[in-house]
C-alpha cells in the first residue's frame, strides 16, 4: 500500500472515530436543554452539518474560480467533489430540521425565511450536480459548472443572515447573534468538537470523490489516446490493401 493511501486510510479511521466520539459527547457530555430536553441534541449535528456545507460550497467557488483562471481540470474535479459532499451535508440539514421542528413547533415545515433559503440552497446545488449530466463537452461542462458554483455560493451568506434580517419561526441565533445570545460553555465545546468531526468527514468524502474523478479523467485520456492511435492507423491499413 502506498504512503498516500495509508495516510488516507488513517484519515478515514480518524473520521469514523471522531464521529463516534462526537455522538458520545452529544448524548452523554452535553447538558440537557431546559425547555426542549432530548430533542435539542439534534442541534449539534444540524448546525455542524450546516457549517460544514458552507465550507464545502466555499471550496466549490474557490476551485471553480481557479479553474476559470488556470483551466486545469483538477480544479473542476475538486469543485465537484466538494459540491457532492456539501450537498450531502445540506441534505442532513434539510432532514434534521423538520425532525427537530415537529416536537418543538408542532409542525414539520413552515416557509420561514431561514428554512426557505436553505431549501433554495439545496435545490441550487442539486442543479449544480445535474450540470455534469447535461453537457457532453468536458471543457464546456467544467466552465459552466465553475461559473454556476461561484454564483450559487452567493446564497450561503444569505442563509446565514436570514434570521438576522427577518423575524420568523426559526429561533434567533445563539452564536454570533449579539450580546444576549448565549450558549452553555459545555454545549459550545461539544458543538465545536462535532463540527471538527464533520469537517474531517467532509475532507475524507471529498478526497475519495476526487480520487474517483481523477481515475475517470485518466480513463478518458487513455480512451482518447486509443481513439487517436486507431485513427492514425487507418490510412496505413488502407494503403496496405
Amino acid at each position: 500500500m502506498s504512503l498516500n493511501r495509508t495516510l488516507w486510510t488513517f484519515a478515514t479511521l480518524v473520521a469514523a472515530l471522531s464521529m463516534a466520539a462526537a455522538g458520545y459527547a452529544i448524548f452523554f457530555v452535553a447538558p440537557d436543554e431546559a425547555t426542549m430536553h432530548q430533542i435539542q441534541r439534534i442541534f449539534y449535528i444540524h448546525v455542524s452539518s450546516a457549517w460544514t456545507a458552507g465550507v464545502a460550497y466555499f471550496v466549490v467557488a474557490l476551485a471553480g474560480a481557479l479553474y476559470l483562471i488556470k483551466r486545469d481540470p483538477r480544479y473542476d474535479w475538486a469543485a465537484l467533489s466538494a459540491g457532492e459532499a456539501g450537498f450531502a451535508f445540506t441534505s442532513v440539514v434539510v432532514i434534521t430540521g423538520p425532525v427537530w421542528a415537529k416536537p418543538v413547533w408542532g409542525i414539520w415545515w413552515t416557509w420561514d425565511p431561514r428554512l426557505t433559503w436553505t431549501f433554495v440552497l439545496w435545490l441550487m446545488y442539486a442543479a449544480y450536480l445535474l450540470l455534469g449530466t447535461l453537457v457532453d463537452d468536458k471543457q464546456r461542462r467544467a466552465t459552466l459548472r465553475s461559473v454556476y458554483g461561484i454564483f450559487a455560493f452567493v446564497n450561503v451568506p444569505l442563509v446565514w443572515e436570514t434570521i438576522r434580517w427577518w423575524r420568523g419561526q426559526h429561533p434567533s441565533p445563539v452564536i454570533g447573534g449579539g450580546p444576549d445570545a448565549k450558549l452553555d460553555p459545555t454545549m459550545w465545546k461539544v458543538l465545536m468538537f462535532t463540527w471538527g468531526a464533520t469537517l474531517v468527514l467532509f475532507a475524507v468524502l471529498a478526497r475519495e470523490r476526487y480520487r474517483l474523478e481523477a481515475l475517470r479523467g485518466e480513463l478518458d485520456a487513455l480512451r482518447q489516446e486509443a481513439e487517436d492511435s486507431a485513427a492514425a492507423a487507418q490510412p496505413l491499413l488502407a494503403g496496405r490493401r
